[in-house]
């Protein structure tokens, strides 16, 4: 009994915060998803009125969000496998034995994740300039055409996949560090001398060590790359056509635009319970797998 007191007398601030600036607000947006609160609400609360799921059913007959949802699974499926695999490969490299200049590479390669994502995202905004951008300077050099990264919806939303996963693989890649160094070295010690390759060590004592990491990676990075907003917000405002209009975006335009406040709270809800979904899913796959 006094060590459970002891332990609420510590945990109490915490819990108080989180109730504070996390419980109710979303308690509180959960309530606003089921009104109509605009800016003539906002003006004089008379005009508020309670909808019940109206803003959820207009949502779900809302072309505009389909878009969005689509353009956001694009996003997701392309740039999850493409972020992890650069951070495991890169993960292996830097443990390799025989890997020179560690540190500096794994600062290096962290970097990016630490740095300021509206500042990055501006110089890749203009690295990836039609007519002045160093990429297209690049392919002029060697006879390709310039291409119009952000302009053209073909290569709008592959840009933007690109600068996302070169600023987050590197959180990533610490974690799979921590994988690899958890893993015994005498099993491949024993591996090299049945004479395994190193393609074989890598699939059959690497993988399955690191299955557990790659669960919890998968999670973190799909819950993440769910939310895209900041890069499609500086590099094309979720042009052109609408090709890099995130969940994100249309709920921020709802809400700071339009003032249809009601209805940017029902887009947060709706992509909590797609998030919810996706993440419940991974998770018992895990564990059908027994990763977890």
């Amino acid at each position: 009994m006094k060590h459970s007191l002891a332990g609420w007398i510590f945990a109490g601030p915490a819990v108080f915060v989180i109730a504070v600036f996390f419980g109710i607000p979303v308690l509180a947006a959960l309530v606003l998803s089921l009104t109509d609160f605009d800016l003539y609400a906002l003006a004089d609360f008379r005009n508020l009125r309670f909808v019940a799921l109206h803003n959820y059913w207009e949502l779900l007959h809302t072309p505009i969000f389909w878009k969005a949802l689509g353009n956001t699974a694009y996003f997701v499926v392309a740039g999850v496998p493409l972020s992890i695999g650069l951070s495991l490969a890169a993960a292996v490299m830097l443990n390799a034995p025989v890997a020179r200049l560690k540190a500096f590479f794994r600062t290096a390669l962290f970097a990016p994740v630490v740095t300021t994502l509206v500042a990055v995202a501006v110089i890749w905004r203009y690295l990836f300039h039609t007519r002045y951008g160093l990429v297209n300077w690049v392919l002029g050099h060697i006879g390709i055409s310039p291409v119009d990264w952000l302009g053209d919806p073909r290569w709008a939303m592959p840009t933007i996949i690109l600068f996302a996963v070169w600023k987050n693989f590197g959180y990533n890649m610490v974690i799979f560090l921590a994988g690899l160094q958890g893993i015994p070295q005498e099993l491949y010690e024993a591996a090299r001398i049945d004479g395994a390759s190193k393609w074989q060590q890598f699939r059959h004592i690497t993988l399955p060590m690191l299955a557990p990491v790659l669960l919890v990676v998968g999670v973190i990075t799909i819950s993440g790359y769910f939310q895209l907003f900041a890069e499609p917000y500086v590099m094309t405002r979720g042009g052109p056509l609408q090709s890099t209009v995130s969940v994100l975006y249309f709920m921020y335009e709802e809400g700071f635009k339009w003032w249809n406040l009601g209805r940017a709270s029902a887009v947060a809800f709706l992509l909590f319970l797609i998030i919810l979904v996706v993440t419940t899913l991974l998770t018992r796959f895990g564990r059908r797998r027994g990763l977890t």
